[in-house]
This record gives C-alpha cells, sequence and structure tokens, in this order.
C-alpha cells in the first residue's frame, strides 16, 4: 500500500482495465537483456539482505543480488553494514543469463581504486575507522568504503567498534596502511554509504584495475 507499482494493460472494458505485473515485469527484463551492456553502471534499490548479499530492484520489479564478495573491497561480515533497506545505490552489470533470466551485478567497481581512496589520507594525521576484523598480528580498520588499515594489536577492540586511528605510513607498492588505534567508542551495528562515496555514477566499464601500477605482486581488477 502507498507504493508506486510498474503494470502492464492487458485489456479494457468500459472503465474497467485487466492489469499485469509480471507482463510487465517480463518486459523490463527483456528491455535489460537487449539494451544494457557488460560493464553498465546502473541505479538500483536496495529490497532485502542476506549474510551472502543484497538483493535489489533494478527497475519494475526486476529483482537482482550483489554478492558480498562484490559490494566492496574491504570486507565485512553483513551487507547491513553498507546498505540499508530501501536504500537507492548504485551497480555495474556483470552478467546477463537470457537461460536463467538473470542479471549479475557487483557494485565495489564505483567505490574507488587504492590510489583514489588513499588520496585523501595522510601519515601523521589521525582520522576515525570501524573495526572489521581482529586477529592476533593486527586490527583491521576500515577507513572508507575501498580501503582499510592496519592496526597495531590493542586488547579490548571488538569488530563493529568506532575507533580514532594515526595513520604511521601509506605504502602504494604494496597496498598496505599501517595504523594505531588511538581511542575507541560504542558499537556500530551499520554504516550505509551514501552517494557522495561513489567515485562513478554513470557510464560503461571495461577494465577496472583496483591495485596502484607501482604494486605489481597483487593485481586486484575487473574485466567486463
Amino acid at each position: 500500500v502507498g507504493k508506486n507499482v510498474c503494470f502492464k494493460v492487458l485489456s479494457r472494458s468500459g472503465d474497467s482495465y485487466i492489469l499485469s505485473r509480471k507482463a510487465a515485469q517480463t518486459e523490463a527484463l527483456e528491455h535489460y537483456m537487449n539494451n544494457v551492456q557488460i560493464g553498465e553502471i546502473v541505479g538500483c534499490r536496495v529490497t532485502h539482505l542476506e549474510n551472502f548479499g543484497a538483493f535489489v530492484d533494478i527497475g519494475c520489479g526486476v529483482i537482482s543480488m550483489i554478492g558480498i564478495e562484490n559490494i566492496s573491497v574491504s570486507r565485512i561480515a553483513h551487507p547491513s553494514e553498507r546498505f540499508a533497506l530501501r536504500q537507492d545505490i548504485y551497480a555495474v552489470v556483470t552478467g546477463k543469463d537470457r537461460k536463467n533470466s538473470r542479471i549479475s551485478l557487483s557494485h565495489k567497481e564505483l567505490l574507488g581504486t587504492w590510489q583514489q581512496c588513499a588520496a585523501a589520507l595522510h601519515p601523521g594525521e589521525t582520522v576515525s575507522g570501524i573495526v572489521r576484523g581482529v586477529e592476533d598480528y593486527g586490527i583491521f580498520v576500515e577507513l572508507g568504503p575501498n580501503i582499510s588499515g592496519l592496526a597495531e594489536y590493542k586488547a579490548g577492540i571488538k569488530v563493529g567498534t568506532n575507533v580514532s586511528v594515526y595513520i604511521k605510513s601509506i605504502t602504494p607498492e604494496k597496498m598496505k596502511i599501517k595504523l594505531i588505534i588511538i581511542d575507541s567508542e560504542e558499537k556500530c551495528d551499520r554504516r550505509p554509504i551514501s552517494c557522495q562515496d561513489y567515485f562513478l555514477t554513470e557510464g560503461v566499464l571495461h577494465t577496472w584495475r583496483y591495485s596502484p601500477i607501482e604494486c605489481e605482486d597483487r593485481i586486484i581488477q575487473t574485466v567486463f
């Protein structure tokens, strides 16, 4: 109730109309299959969140899914750490399966390369972040939707904690950011991103390389 929904008019008799939701969705899916390119950036709306990914409406109720591994380069435990229900987001088309009527999407390619994300960070400054992983050898801190750093281990720090970190060093050739945790706050259960976090919102991608050019040992890229 109160939601705008697309239908296709099948017939009319006087002031009465016979409508079909399925026909409208079939037509919308056919449009995607015939007109949308692999690598094209599209708008969509989050409809459902599961441990393994986020379901999104790409138009007229046609549902696709963004797997959790494709939401961001920074690792997250659940899609709710990035998205909220009914949030409008962007995604890039990675595949079209006509046989199974399925459109495949990814999201991480729109959030910037390592170099783009690291450009806003500088050694010697203190910034905020969210703890995404705790290991014996260190603590992974998300500094942005597509970039993380490794902080020295500190007892009492848990996953989901907001922290203030001192940037000790940035090494592009190894894609490493060394941090020191200065302070911590209460646990943050979710951190939905906003549109200003996007580096790309339109166009068609052919190749996306996350790794800096000087990083030759570890190449992270997507070829569409």
